[in-house]
């Protein structure tokens, strides 16, 4: 709806620079009991146990996944030395004498 309707409908108009409030409130009645504290900028420690946090929290995300990424890597690096070992002896001397006559 417009809010020209609403104008002309006889309903009061909105409130203009009026603060309804953080998002699932909107316009609702002040909540009590609720104390919110804060810490100047200029007090805080933003990298305040960022090295302890990036070993510990590392080691127990690689320890939840490491079953999924492990054995694909090893799948793939195993295929990859197979064929790498497999074309060098393909293009050496014993490898052109027992498969030389082949033509593909």
């Amino acid at each position: 709806m417009r809010p020209t309707q609403i104008l002309r409908s006889g309903a009061p108009a909105p409130k203009q620079n009026h603060w309804l409030g953080d998002w699932g409130s909107f316009g609702g009645a002040k909540q009590k009991g609720i104390i919110d504290f804060g810490i100047s900028a200029n007090r805080q420690n933003p990298f305040a146990g960022a090295a302890h946090d990036a070993i510990f929290n590392t080691f127990r995300r690689t320890k939840g996944q490491i079953f999924y990424w492990l054995p694909p890597m090893l799948a793939g690096y195993y295929l990859m030395n197979w064929a790498t070992e497999r074309n060098h002896y393909l293009n050496s001397k014993a490898g052109r004498a027992e498969f030389g006559d082949e033509e593909e």
